[in-house]
């Protein structure tokens, strides 16, 4: 049968210790549609064996009847079956771990009373040492109020923090940066402003996450008009720069000039928006912005919000006017952060030859690949499961890396492009292809590359308070 496998569990089996036993197990496993994926010893004795074995399956209810079926293996005993995901979410992701060790008397008076009393007042008389004496230099708060979180919606703070935790793992796994996850209890924009503005003494940087739109364009703004230090929501800006660099890479594939083509953006909430200014910013001349209504245009009424009027006073300079069907018609590359199925196959067929469909909606794109290959140049979507995922790890380690070392005061457009840049040039002329414009996410390469052409770009501009590591730029 065919089976598509996106969940595992790990079920625990005792059984005496017979030949021909385990052929069995997996013999019952398969003829349920599952697959091995481990099979480990977890004791054995002359009484019986313990076993676990990790399987893979379509969902909670494809195992619960791999397992029942298990259980009609005489002799068979089974133990329990666990969710790998909620296995590796038990008592959290992320802990605090000492980075001087405490074993004797005077490592405690040293780190602790009454020594560290001469550091405080070092920093008391000198502010800026707080960045080399305490872990300001190297921590950025990862910050959600729970009000958008992945396509789940507005689920509250304490059910996003296993995201926030998940995001701090991915700061110190791909750029050695140490981040921390804080979920506020609060909706409220002026509450959260105020709330972030007090966490700045502890923290070098501020990463907002999973606030929904368009508070968090408001939040993001006032946050960075008073704070001293970076604030950067990466739901806008990670995904705008890693869609640029793609679509860099995907034009230099169909040898089109970014300023030339065409380019429909379905979705006009925090995403859409940034991706527009991000790719307007980088040299896009022609660019339409569509939400449920269509096209936004200058002089257009209904539905519209602050955003929308940003987006109608610099986009869309012909000013067409009509549904996502209507304006798509002869575009050069679509990008879709909006709903699944927008797009139809009818759709891609009417747009410009070598067309190019970044379709991001998450879990479910904005058209199926499948349905799209065939018809197009390049095909792009925020899923793992299919070639160039569009994905912001790309993006956020590396960029706050480079604003750590340099203490940037801000993320500005130029550093902006210069990540997207920097992440495009991975890839190779020799590598380019329709199924490789964008890097592995576990590509070692990138968050150093990014991290140098930010802290070079942060020095260009004049926001980098300390010298760029590797690099000719003074200050």
């Amino acid at each position: 049968m065919d089976q598509t496998f996106s969940y595992s569990a790990t079920i625990r089996l005792t059984y005496a210790n017979d030949r021909g036993m385990l052929g069995r197990i997996a013999t019952a496993i398969g003829e349920q549609g599952g697959m091995i994926g481990a099979i480990d010893i977890v004791s054995s004795s002359g009484k019986g064996i313990t076993r676990d074995v990790s399987v893979n399956a379509a969902n909670a209810e494809h195992v619960q009847r791999i397992a029942e079926h298990l259980e009609t293996i005489p002799g068979l005993e089974l133990q329990t079956v666990s969710d790998q995901v909620f296995l590796k979410h038990l008592g959290g992701k992320i802990e605090v771990v000492a980075k001087t060790p405490i074993k004797s008397r005077d490592d405690l008076s040293s780190v602790y009373t009454p020594g560290v009393a001469r550091v405080c007042m070092a920093i008391h008389d000198d502010v800026e040492s707080s960045y080399s004496l305490t872990i300001r230099k190297n921590m950025v708060a990862v910050v959600s109020d729970g009000s958008a979180v992945l396509g789940l919606g507005n689920i509250g703070p304490e059910a996003a923090m296993p995201v926030m935790e998940g995001k701090a793992m991915l700061f110190k796994e791909f750029g050695g940066v140490d981040a921390f996850p804080i979920c506020i209890a609060t909706q409220d924009v002026e509450e959260i402003i105020a709330t972030v503005q007090r966490l700045e003494p502890t923290f070098g940087g501020i990463n907002l996450e999973d606030i929904s739109s368009p508070r968090c364009i408001e939040i993001e703004r006032r946050l960075n008009e008073t704070m001293d230090i970076p604030v950067f929501h990466d739901d806008q800006h990670g995904t705008a720069i890693v869609t640029l660099a793609g679509l860099e890479n995907a034009l230099r594939l169909v040898q089109k000039k970014l300023s030339e083509v065409k380019i429909v953006i379905n979705g006009a909430g925090a995403a859409g928006a940034a991706i527009a200014k991000l790719l307007q910013l980088a040299g896009a001349e022609h660019v339409i912005v569509c939400d449920r209504e269509g096209a936004i245009y200058a002089g257009r009424t209904t539905r519209m919000n602050p955003v929308k009027d940003e987006l109608a006073a610099v986009t869309n300079k012909d000013g067409l006017q009509g549904s996502l069907r209507d304006v798509v018609r002869g575009a050069d590359v679509f990008v879709g952060v909006s709903s699944p199925d927008v797009l139809t196959v009818d759709d891609v067929k009417s747009m410009a030859a070598e067309p190019i469909v970044f379709a991001m909606a998450n879990p479910d794109p904005e058209i199926r690949p499948e349905l799209a290959n065939g018809h197009v140049a390049v095909m792009a979507t925020g899923r793992s499961d299919h070639p160039n995922q569009i994905n912001n790890v790309l993006c956020f380690p590396g960029l706050f890396r480079g604003v750590l070392d340099v203490r940037a005061s801000e993320v500005n457009d130029a550093m902006k492009v210069a990540a997207a840049k920097a992440i495009a040039d991975i890839i190779t002329d020799d590598e380019r292809c329709s199924d490789y414009i964008i890097p592995s996410v576990f590509d070692r390469r990138v968050a150093a590359a990014v991290a140098k052409a930010v802290a070079d770009a942060a020095a260009e501009t004049g926001v980098a308070r300390r010298r760029p590591k590797n690099s000719a730029v003074g200050l």
